[in-house]
């Protein structure tokens, strides 16, 4: 049997660090929301209980796959002796702060829970991605959501769904190097959802990533100039939201033509229109009957 389902992107629409906790990981208060960019995830079972992934990622082993983690931590959770072959057409970046390994984690264990009828439920489910990353739960919740402590408590929101602007500049930022940064704010305040309605959040990241990397900070300034740009996750992507898909062109030819200004080049940026989305698109086609 070939199950395939879509492994989307996120946005963190603004992201506060709001303490350390003595296990050395961070508190957080962050606003998910998924968009309709998407990767691509086909699954076929295997008798013989092995987890193959094609095409393989160059330089990455099986072992620090997301996916393959997925697989196999779903597999020693639940004693099952099936294998699945899992076929990826890739569209997000990677290290771009859209979540696309965490997304890739998450879809694969949604996905083989159905295919080997494993019977796990979502919480369970959450549960197991939290062991191979923090945004993993996110994507298994499924439903936009305000998140706090390492990003794995839920309380659901309904926001508006509009079309975004992202740009992906050409650098990868690494997120543990990141928290290791002794200029990153560690003390934000908690909000309200209504605050953020309000105008209020933002993402402590923003200045350590712009210190690090210029051409974020130059990608940022060139944004602005049409609209509030942010940072997602942890970078290296950026967004401004627009009124609508057409918004979203002309915001796009606009700041194309002005990144020499800004010293960009072509090759350094990649611009993507998006879709936000309050339901991920993970619990649409076969897999809608999981929601």
């Amino acid at each position: 049997m070939t199950l395939t389902v879509k492994s989307p992107a996120k946005l963190n629409l603004f992201l506060h660090i709001t303490g350390r906790r003595a296990d050395g990981y961070h508190n957080l208060q962050t606003l998910f929301q998924f968009v309709d960019l998407c990767d691509t995830l086909s699954f076929e079972t295997l008798s013989t209980g092995e987890c193959l992934i094609t095409p393989p990622i160059p330089g990455v082993p099986n072992e620090a796959n997301l996916i393959y983690q997925a697989a196999r931590c779903l597999q020693q959770a639940t004693g099952t002796h099936q294998g699945a072959h899992i076929r990826v057409e890739k569209q997000l970046p990677m290290g771009g702060g859209l979540g696309g390994g965490s997304s890739n984690a998450a879809s694969t264990l949604v996905a083989l829970n159905h295919l080997w009828n494993t019977g796990l439920t979502r919480q369970q489910l959450q549960q197991l991605g939290l062991a191979i990353g923090a945004d993993v739960p996110i994507f298994i919740h499924g439903h936009a959501a305000l998140a706090e402590g390492v990003g794995e408590r839920f309380q659901d929101v309904d926001i508006a769904e509009p079309w975004y602007l992202i740009a992906a500049p050409d650098c990868h930022a690494n997120t543990a190097e990141l928290f290791q940064e002794k200029q990153l704010t560690r003390n934000s305040k908690v909000i309200k959802i209504r605050d953020f309605l309000n105008g209020g959040g933002h993402n402590d990241f923003e200045p350590v990533l712009k210190k690090r990397f210029p051409l974020i900070q130059r990608c940022l300034a060139l944004m602005e100039t049409a609209g509030k740009a942010k940072v997602t996750g942890s970078g290296a992507c950026l967004f401004i939201q627009c009124s609508d898909e057409a918004d979203a062109r002309a915001k796009q030819q606009t700041l194309t033509l002005g990144m020499p200004e800004f010293g960009i080049t072509h090759q350094e940026v990649t611009w993507m229109i998006a879709k936000g989305c309050n339901h991920s698109p993970l619990f649409s086609g076969p897999l809608a009957d999981q929601c």
